[in-house]
């Protein structure tokens, strides 16, 4: 009485073959990537060290650390965030909660869309028009982190706006109703619920713009610079700066004779920030949302 039918029985079948399916181009994925990853770290373990990452580099940039260009990156993607966060946010805010739907504010939206797809060259190449030129800034860190916060800014508008969206209105609306302007309800309500969209948003462009090599080659990155072990102040705001990405790219095609193992660890060391920030992001937004109530 109970038996599975013949149309049950087909449908398993499919439901099985298509998990089978959906499984191998998951792994066909995910194996290159983790084989990419050991390849990297396999070849960098020659020069893998403590004092590989606070060293300075020496005879050429053929020996010795990469500390000078990790800590122009730092300098870069830190003052590109202080830039590009709260513009971007408030950019968002206002989008979403004030915005009436007119030409302009369609407008600016469509603007928004297309500037996330923008190469990043093309970005390279306002920054200098716009910074180091029209500006006067001149190539500096303060000119590449600004070209940066450009590049960053419609990806953290955008993601901002899908967070802010996510907050149900009945939520707004509960607030409109016991007498709360706009303004208290999106910082009492809307922005504490949808905090940990925003901040997954805005930490995942950090890993963007220290992996971006065009927009600070043209801006603000420099060859070599000498700076000491450990020195956390070694650059001036109008200063240019070495950066990780620059850095890779110079010692593997403009050095000769570098060991094979200081690219490799180079990348590995830049692989890692990149991950390490993309693995905050994913604990920041596991903490923010188990503290929802909803």
């Amino acid at each position: 009485m109970f038996r599975e039918t013949a149309l049950g029985r087909r449908k398993r079948r499919v439901e099985v073959v298509a998990r089978w399916v959906l499984l191998g181009m998951s792994l066909a994925l995910i194996v290159p990537l983790l084989l990419i990853v050991v390849y990297l770290v396999v070849k960098a373990l020659p020069a893998l060290s403590l004092g590989f990452l606070l060293d300075p580099p020496v005879r050429g940039m053929r020996a010795g650390g990469i500390w000078p260009a990790l800590l122009g990156t730092i300098y870069l993607v830190v003052i590109s965030l202080a830039v590009a966060a709260p513009i971007g946010i408030l950019a968002a805010v206002y989008l979403n909660e004030y915005a009436r739907d007119n030409w302009f504010n369609r407008l600016i939206n469509l603007a928004v869309i297309n500037l996330a797809g923008v190469p990043s060259i093309v970005h390279a190449l306002f920054g200098l028009g716009a910074f180091v030129l029209a500006a006067h800034i001149g190539k500096s860190i303060l000119a590449a982190s600004l070209t940066l916060a450009v590049m960053t800014l419609p990806v953290i508008i955008a993601s901002t706006r899908e967070a802010l969206a996510s907050v149900p209105r009945p939520f707004r609306e509960a607030c409109w109703n016991v007498g709360a302007t706009r303004w208290q309800t999106i910082r009492a309500v809307v922005l504490p619920n949808s905090i940990s969209g925003i901040l997954t948003g805005v930490i995942l462009q950090v890993s963007r713009a220290a992996g971006e090599t065009a927009p600070i080659m043209f801006t603000g990155a420099l060859f070599f610079k000498a700076v000491e072990k450990g020195d956390i102040f070694a650059y001036g705001l109008f200063e240019q700066c070495m950066a990780l990405s620059m850095h890779l790219y110079v010692i593997a095609t403009q050095v000769p004779d570098v060991p094979e193992a200081i690219p490799y660890a180079t990348a590995v060391v830049l692989l890692g920030a990149v991950l390490l920030v993309n693995a905050t992001a994913i604990v920041a937004r596991i903490f923010m949302r188990s503290r929802k109530k909803w």
